[in-house]
């Protein structure tokens, strides 16, 4: 058996018999981890709510033969109360988490992917900060990371590098001239956006209100994830009511 210190966001848990809870967290140094809670669903339980999904906490685990490994000491780094507090927030950090659980490896660990989660939660979580594309813009980065990101600065068919980019086909993963289009539509102002928010503006983007075609933008960001995962994100589509 051996003792493991990590720092991680809990992604989900879910109940194993009438006390213990078992919990998934995508961590620093061992990737995503399952582990055991014991007692954790008790009203005594002195880990009480520090185990709870968008949580940043840091672990001290047990590690032995078997799969899981047990819970021996939380204590919390940041909780998100702004986030819990509003339901559109709720939803958006949801469906990032699910992004994660997705995409990260158990007992193989991707920094980049958990230090994107962890400054996006810090977004969201923040009152000051409009929040409709935090979750879009989570998506496009999760792509770009995952060796994904879209193509938009040549037609994604026949690499033309001066006409108009119009449309955007997820197939080919990138956006289309007049003559090639096919997929959906694209605006200037979506396609605008789309290289902003991956060509190292997301701040500014993220700072103010929502710009033209963020509507737009987040509906793409969505589907390719989507289409990524091959799986839909359950929070985004709860929301949607599709």
């Amino acid at each position: 058996m051996s003792l493991l210190r990590d720092d991680g966001v809990v992604l989900r848990t879910y109940r194993l018999g009438e006390a213990d809870r078992i919990i998934v967290v995508m961590t620093a140094e061992h990737g995503k981890v399952r582990a055991v809670a014991k007692g954790v669903r008790k009203t005594a339980s002195k880990f009480g709510s520090r185990l709870e999904p968008m949580t940043h906490v840091a672990l001290l685990l047990w590690k032995g033969r078997g799969d899981l490994a047990t819970v021996n000491q939380v204590e919390v780094i940041e909780r998100h109360w702004n986030i819990r507090e509003d339901l559109d927030r709720m939803n958006a950090g949801l469906a990032m988490l699910e992004v994660v659980d997705q995409v990260s490896q158990e007992d193989h660990a991707d920094p980049a992917v958990l230090e994107t989660l962890v400054k996006a939660l810090r977004v969201l979580d923040d009152p000051a900060r409009e929040h409709a594309l935090v979750a879009p813009s989570f998506f496009l980065r999760v792509l770009e990371l995952e060796g994904a990101s879209p193509l938009l600065d040549v037609c994604a068919s026949c690499g033309d590098d001066e006409a108009p980019l119009v449309a955007f086909d997820f197939s080919l993963g990138g956006a289309l001239c007049r003559t090639c289009r096919r997929g959906r539509p694209l605006s200037p102002e979506a396609l605008e956006l789309l290289r902003r928010i991956l060509g190292g503006d997301l701040g500014a983007v993220l700072g103010g209100p929502p710009p033209p075609g963020a509507a737009e933008v987040a509906e793409l960001a969505t589907e390719a994830v989507e289409i990524h995962l091959d799986r839909r994100l359950r929070a985004v589509r709860s929301v949607a009511g599709l």
